[in-house]
């Protein structure tokens, strides 16, 4: 394979970042990446957006939401390829909101497991959807396993 045209199609793009030129176009839409056109009309996509498309993905991996992702794209040199200390920046930014969804996803963990036991998502210990025992306002029994919905 020959060296990287400094332009890229959005069919291009799509082979070579392994994402779908539909979701490059909502990306671009949403602002995540841009793109300049021809005079037909045509996108086309400067090289480095190959590298912003990765952090993109890196981020939806993690769970991050688009909105986070794309503040933190909107830190970076427009115009020039960012450099090594641009990226660290960048993965800095979102260490705060990674080590919160952490201790989320910790403390789902530790609450799930002592109600798995019981099933009936009633009783007055379930921290996950009846906390302070919010289900017996509607009664008797399993209450959201009867159909009742959680308020």
């Amino acid at each position: 394979m020959g060296s990287l045209p400094e332009w890229l199609t959005v069919g291009e793009l799509a082979a070579r970042s392994g994402v779908a030129a539909s979701a490059l176009r909502f990306y671009e839409t949403r602002r995540l990446i841009t793109a300049e056109r021809t005079e037909g009309n045509q996108r086309r996509f400067h090289r480095s957006t190959l590298r912003r498309v990765a952090v993109i993905r890196a981020g939806q991996a993690v769970g991050l939401p688009l909105r986070a992702i794309g503040d933190a794209l909107a830190r970076l040199p427009s115009g020039k390829t960012p450099s090594t200390k641009d990226w660290a920046k960048l993965g800095e930014s979102w260490r705060e909101d990674l080590e919160a969804r952490i201790d989320d996803l910790a403390r789902l963990r530790d609450d799930l497991t002592s109600c798995i036991g019981c099933g009936c998502l009633s009783i007055k210990s379930c921290a996950l959807l009846n906390a302070g025992d919010r289900a017996a306002e509607s009664g008797p029994g399993a209450q959201y396993l009867l159909g009742n919905a959680p308020p």
